[in-house]
């Protein structure tokens, strides 16, 4: 087999996390938006327990900050409001509350906060405290390969799809001979192309997709996105192109020219392996009913299995019916 060449690959920083205060006293909120700016965050600002609930839906932020004496909802209702949806459970909440009774900060605790500072606050406390925050959610919730979500925070999420009225569609992302990619260069190089893929997806759902959509890690090469039956097609499309032309980045000058990978079999022989390609089925209940996580997990199996007999990147849309 032929060297492979080396390839400089940049890996993109880390953006800054979000952070939700939700405060109703603006001087309070301003300080709070204001320190965290100072540490890198991006500051989002909602004044009520509502609005602080609709941004979380909406935004996702990585961590809430909330006072729990708000107007109309209080803080408790927040809470429970978070963690009542499969979209937001998972966020981080932090109390900074003037409230020091200890049955007060019992019942915060009780109703699933992550943690409780009192008013008036230590500065430096409430910044080590959002790092310490910050770093758990990251290695419990999210990829470390990708930073994307993963694990029980997928499956819970397609949970939630799955009791929703409206219609959806989720799209299964799978890289096609990626075994042999990883055999030619190794799984270092691997895991910059799962990345690519990862960028590519999350960006193009937040150029195309709508608001609730989802991007997820389901594990190795294979990522999900959720969506509505709409989007499908220009997310599909879209995902595909910049992956063909953005993943040739990623072989040598060899590899390109030749159009094929060379690598060992299970015999030792040498094969020829095409490049690395995207295969994405769509699992979708605008045609028929899927209501449990199972028979999502067997479309999703079927569909993906025909885009991967099609030839190069292809995506392909579950077509039965009710009826069939």
């Amino acid at each position: 087999m032929a060297e492979v060449d080396a390839i400089e690959i940049a890996t993109p920083p880390t953006p800054p996390a979000t952070i939700l205060v939700i405060e109703d006293e603006a001087g309070v909120a301003r300080m709070l938006a204001e320190t965290l700016e100072i540490e890198g965050y991006i500051p989002l600002i909602a004044s009520t327990g509502e609005e602080g609930v609709a941004l979380a839906a909406r935004e996702i932020p990585h961590l809430i900050l909330l006072d729990l004496m708000l107007p109309g909802m209080d803080g408790f209702q927040v809470v429970e409001s978070i963690r009542g949806s499969a979209r937001t459970a998972h966020i981080p909440v932090m109390v900074v509350s003037a409230r020091h009774d200890t049955d007060v900060i019992l019942r915060a605790f009780g109703s699933k906060v992550d943690d409780y500072i009192k008013k008036p606050f230590h500065g430096g406390e409430l910044v080590a405290r959002i790092g310490a925050q910050l770093r758990h959610s990251r290695e419990s919730q999210l990829s470390a390969l990708t930073n994307l979500p993963a694990g029980l925070r997928v499956e819970r999420i397609i949970e939630d799809r799955l009791t929703s009225s409206e219609c959806w569609s989720i799209l299964y992302l799978d890289l096609d001979t990626f075994k042999a990619y990883n055999d030619v260069y190794g799984f270092l190089r691997g895991n910059e192309l799962i990345r690519l893929l990862a960028r590519i997806a999350s960006e193009t759902t937040r150029e195309l997709g709508v608001p609730g959509d989802f991007v997820g890690h389901v594990g190795g090469d294979d990522f999900i996105i959720l969506t509505t039956p709409e989007r499908v097609a220009p997310l599909c499309e879209r995902v595909i192109a910049r992956w063909d032309s953005e993943s040739r980045a990623l072989y040598s000058a060899e590899d390109l020219a030749r159009g094929a990978l060379i690598a060992l079999d299970r015999r030792g022989q040498r094969q020829s392996y095409p490049l690395v390609s995207l295969s994405i089925g769509v699992v979708t209940n605008e045609r028929r009913p899927v209501t449990s996580p199972a028979e999502v997990s067997l479309i999703a199996a079927e569909v993906k299995r025909v885009a991967k007999g099609m030839p190069g990147s292809a995506w392909y849309v579950d077509q039965r019916g009710t009826g069939a």
